[in-house]
């Protein structure tokens, strides 16, 4: 059985590595990641990972992981920052508060889509206009959802976590072996 990894994520495929999983494909799919008016992180979250895995074709010898993170601050989505001032303004939001990571996967077959969401609670330090300067000109934050990335420099940021660190860094390492088993994937069959 093929692995397909439905995601460019380099972080991704170093976590799917984790499981001792390469991919043997990896194909971007094209959604529409706007939220819908009036969504909820959580809900907009496994809906992006649901189109995802549906916009990709799968044969009948593949299983296809995708999946979305999003940083939620209340009832507010945090996306991948437009341009430094965006990131700037949502570390601001962030600073010296907890917020919710949340990350979708969706593995699918010809036969179905199974689908888990982790919500990850974290607390950010309360930043100085140095750190988040900083943290701006290392260009670090570019392509992260929230803005920040916990295994990059800003994980100085980060104090306490309660949940899944790899779900953070944008797939939950435990959740997705056990999709992977659901969907008939030979994870950990000997060789």
């Amino acid at each position: 059985m093929k692995l397909i990894l439905g995601s460019g994520s380099p972080r991704r495929k170093e976590l799917l590595a984790q499981l001792g999983l390469v991919p043997d494909e990896i194909r971007s799919p094209d959604v529409d990641e706007d939220p819908r008016s009036g969504e909820l992180p959580r809900d907009y979250c496994a809906r992006i990972a649901r189109d995802k895995a549906a916009a990709l074709d799968v044969a009948d010898d593949e299983v296809i992981i995708c999946a979305d993170t999003t940083v939620a601050l209340g009832r507010r989505i945090l996306g991948k920052p437009e341009d430094a001032s965006e990131a700037v303004c949502f570390l601001g939001l962030m600073s010296g508060r907890r917020h919710r990571v949340i990350t979708a996967v969706a593995v699918k077959t010809p036969q179905r889509i199974w689908e888990k969401d982790v919500v990850t609670s974290v607390r950010m330090k309360r930043l100085s206009d140095p750190e988040i300067n900083s943290y701006i000109a290392s260009g670090d934050w570019q392509g992260k959802a929230g803005g920040y990335a916990i295994q990059g420099p800003a994980g100085a940021f980060i104090p306490w976590i309660s949940g899944s660190y790899s779900a953070v860094m944008g797939l939950p390492v435990s959740e997705t072996a056990q999709l992977l088993v659901a969907a008939g994937y030979p994870l950990y069959q000997s060789q």
